[in-house]
């Protein structure tokens, strides 16, 4: 009994110092319990939550009924990528908005660009950036942000547009079988972390070779020594990238290079024919923004966006699809996702009820406070219109293989694309001329830092 009283007086003594500063007293205690009211409803949402997943208990069942799979536009479909375990889905992403364009060009029935290929040269040049990083930053310490930014992400699988038009526009594309994918490629982390590893060293390397005052031309030959390691560790891991190969179209076989392939066959002003677009509330409409050192490649472009209403978004991706031309899509994918069938819907799960609260955020709010953000990179390829031109729903090519989702695709609903949809990239054609007037603006400079772009993956 003593002993029981004695952790009494000392649980209340350690609640009444907290309350000190902030912390919870038992008063408050006793009203934070008194909300709980034990209900049977209650007992049994607890005996069904104690051995269920959430999301089975809240999936709303009402949804499931007949979901329309017609659309009024569509752009022809051939064939889903499977990114596996890996990051890679900007990559898929565009490589699939490509495929689509020379397969409808040259009547093809299959095409597929080996990815494989762009990731390793998208690896190494993700390399050169955080080891010429480290070099420019140099004299500052190493607890500055951006020093601090650098270290924490020396190296990741994932990525934007910027790296498409970055990785491509040098490197060129090669077919898929001329670069097949390899364990590693297709199962990205192991790999990456002991690169991400080795350059965290070199960088503490670099920075230490800088404060003795060695030259620039100096770091430079080390930089070129340290990234010849990690072509050898790219190169084991994925193999070594193809230089000239022969390819066959309608009977015709040539000797090709990466850059003439792509050249021939596409040759897209990656970096200039195309503008990215965003909805994000939190920030002003109408204005361009540049995330700093948002790049595949050193020598790359930043990634620069024109922040736009969703509605401005909506009218460009239907004036493309209308036009058979896919697009780079991203969003939050994982929110009220059935993934089981391919659905995005803000119907399909009824958590407030189970949890007898709201949940009440608008798409502003949830940016602000770390709840959203674009987190994955999908084909946009189809719009399901109303008899007054308004979109019902939307359709996306993904990259989880043919038998995820509804058949390889996921559809979302226009609700959802709202409150989910982030960043569109389409070209200049399907673009009004006053947004291409601001992209004109000198653009507002973000931190590499910032939240909302993190890379999707």
């Amino acid at each position: 009994m003593k002993k029981h009283m004695t952790l009494a007086c000392l649980l209340a003594t350690a609640l009444a110092v907290q309350a000190q500063d902030g912390g919870i007293t038992q008063e408050m205690l006793g009203k934070i319990k008194g909300a709980y009211k034990h209900t049977a409803a209650d007992k049994a949402i607890h005996n069904a939550m104690a051995g269920t997943d959430i999301s089975v208990l809240a999936r709303n069942q009402e949804s499931l009924a007949n979901f329309d799979t017609h659309f009024s536009h569509k752009v022809v479909s051939h064939g889903i990528t499977n990114q596996k375990q890996s990051g890679r889905c900007w990559l898929f992403t565009g490589l699939n908005v490509l495929r689509a364009q020379m397969m409808a060009k040259y009547g093809l029935d299959e095409l597929t660009f080996s990815q494989n290929y762009c990731f390793f040269y998208d690896q190494l040049e993700k390399a050169n950036l955080f080891l010429q990083g480290i070099i420019d930053t140099s004299k500052k310490p190493l607890d500055d942000k951006m020093v601090e930014w650098l270290f924490r992400n020396p190296l990741n699988d994932g990525g934007q547009f910027t790296g498409i038009s970055d990785i491509i526009g040098k490197y060129g594309v090669v077919p898929s079988e001329v670069m097949p994918e390899t364990y590693s490629s297709e199962n990205t982390a192991q790999i990456s972390r002991l690169v991400g590893l080795k350059l965290k060293e070199f960088g503490l390397q670099l920075r230490e070779e800088a404060s003795k005052g060695v030259k620039p031309s100096a770091l430079e030959a080390k930089k070129t020594e340290m990234l010849g390691t990690v072509y050898r560790m790219l190169a084991l891991a994925f193999g070594e990238p193809v230089e000239r190969f022969s390819w066959t179209i309608n009977g015709v076989t040539k000797e090709y290079t990466p850059q003439s392939f792509y050249k021939e066959f596409l040759g897209n002003d990656l970096t200039n024919n195309y503008v990215m677009l965003m909805n994000d509330p939190s920030r002003e409409y109408y204005k361009c923004y540049e995330i700093d050192f948002d790049r595949h490649a050193y020598d790359g472009k930043n990634w620069t966006y024109v922040n736009l209403p969703i509605e401005d978004i909506k009218a460009m991706a239907i004036a493309s699809i209308k036009d058979s031309t896919m697009m780079y899509f991203s969003c939050d994918v994982g929110k009220f996702m059935d993934r089981q069938r391919g659905v995005l819907d803000l119907r399909n799960f009824d958590y407030d009820s189970l949890m007898g609260t709201t949940f009440g955020m608008n798409k502003k709010q949830r940016i602000q406070t770390f709840a959203s953000g674009s987190s994955h990179a999908m084909t946009l390829m189809a719009v399901d219109l109303d008899e007054n031109g308004k979109p019902k729903k939307w359709m996306v090519e993904n990259s989880w293989g043919a038998s995820s989702g509804y058949q390889g695709h996921m559809i979302m609903t226009d609700e959802w694309f709202d409150e989910y949809m982030f960043r569109l990239v389409v070209e200049k054609k399907y673009v009004p001329e006053k947004v291409l007037d601001i992209l004109k603006q000198k653009p507002v400079r973000l931190p590499a830092w910032d939240p909302m772009f993190a890379s999707e993956e």
